[in-house]
C-alpha cells in the first residue's frame, strides 16, 4: 500500500487547449519517476475516438511524455489481452473524456475493472480528464428516464480516487453533482472540478486543488449546499 500514488483528476472543457495543461501533465509525469514516461490511453468513454486520441497524444508528448499507446477496448472485436499488456507495461495510465456510463460499461463488459484497480494498488499512477476523472472516482449518476427526476440512480465507478466529483459543470451550477449528492448519505461532500483545474487525491485521503479553486457541495440535513471552495495550497 505504500506504493500508492496520488490520482490526478483534471477537468477539460471546450475553451481549454489541451497543450495549456502542460504544467499539470508534468506534475503527473513526475509521479512515475521517469523523464519521459510511457502513457497507456484508455479511451473507453469516447469509444476509442481516433481524433480525441491523436489530439491528447500530441498534447501529452508535447508536455514530455514518451510513447502514448491506445489500449483499444470499445470495439466488440477489441483485443483485450493486447489492451491489458499496453496498460500493464505503461508507466502511467490515462483515462479519457467522453461518457462516464458508457466508459464504465466497456470496462465492465471486458472484465477489466478489477484488473485496473489491481494495477493502481501495485503503484501504477493514474490520471483522467473530464469523464475519465469521474470514472476514476467512486460513483456517478444516471437517469433511466431522462424526463423523470425520480428515475435517478447511482452506479459505481472505479473508486481509485475515493471521492465524488464532477468536471466543468460550473456553467449549470453543478446540477448533476448536486443530483448525485441528493442520493448520498448526509454529510457527503462532492467536488466540482472547474474547467482547467485539477483535484489531486492523495493515498492517505487528503485532497488538494491545483491551478485554481475547486467548488465543493455538501449534503446537510437532507439539503445540498455549496460550502467553502478548496483552493490551491490547502489540503
Amino acid at each position: 500500500m505504500n506504493n500508492l500514488k496520488p490520482v490526478y483528476l483534471l477537468a477539460g472543457g471546450r475553451p481549454r487547449n489541451p497543450a495549456s495543461f502542460n504544467p499539470l501533465f508534468q506534475a503527473v509525469f513526475d509521479e512515475s519517476g521517469k523523464p519521459a514516461p510511457s502513457i497507456a490511453y484508455v479511451g473507453a468513454a469516447s469509444d476509442d475516438s481516433k481524433p480525441f486520441y491523436l489530439m491528447m497524444a500530441a498534447a501529452l508528448k508535447g508536455a514530455g511524455a514518451g510513447k502514448v499507446k491506445l489500449a483499444a477496448l470499445a470495439s466488440k472485436k477489441a483485443d483485450v489481452d493486447k489492451a491489458k499488456e499496453i496498460i500493464e507495461s505503461s508507466d502511467i495510465v490515462y483515462v479519457s473524456g467522453g461518457d462516464v456510463e458508457h466508459g464504465m460499461q466497456v470496462l465492465s463488459d471486458k472484465n477489466l475493472t478489477d484488473f485496473i484497480i489491481g494495477l493502481y494498488k501495485q503503484g501504477k499512477p493514474f490520471f483522467g480528464i473530464s469523464a475519465g476523472s469521474i470514472m476514476l472516482a467512486k460513483e456517478w449518476i444516471r437517469w433511466n428516464n431522462p424526463d423523470d427526476d425520480n428515475s435517478a440512480e447511482i452506479f459505481p465507478c472505479l473508486g481509485i480516487a475515493p471521492v465524488l466529483c464532477d468536471t466543468h459543470g460550473e456553467a449549470d451550477g453543478w446540477e448533476e453533482l448536486q443530483a448525485l449528492l441528493k442520493l448520498e448519505k448526509d454529510s457527503t461532500i462532492g467536488y466540482g472540478i472547474v474547467s482547467g483545474t485539477v483535484l489531486k487525491v492523495f493515498p492517505d485521503g487528503k485532497i488538494a486543488a491545483l491551478a485554481g479553486a475547486v467548488h465543493r457541495y455538501q449534503k446537510i440535513n437532507g439539503q445540498v449546499t455549496r460550502i467553502e471552495d478548496l483552493v490551491p495550497g490547502v489540503r
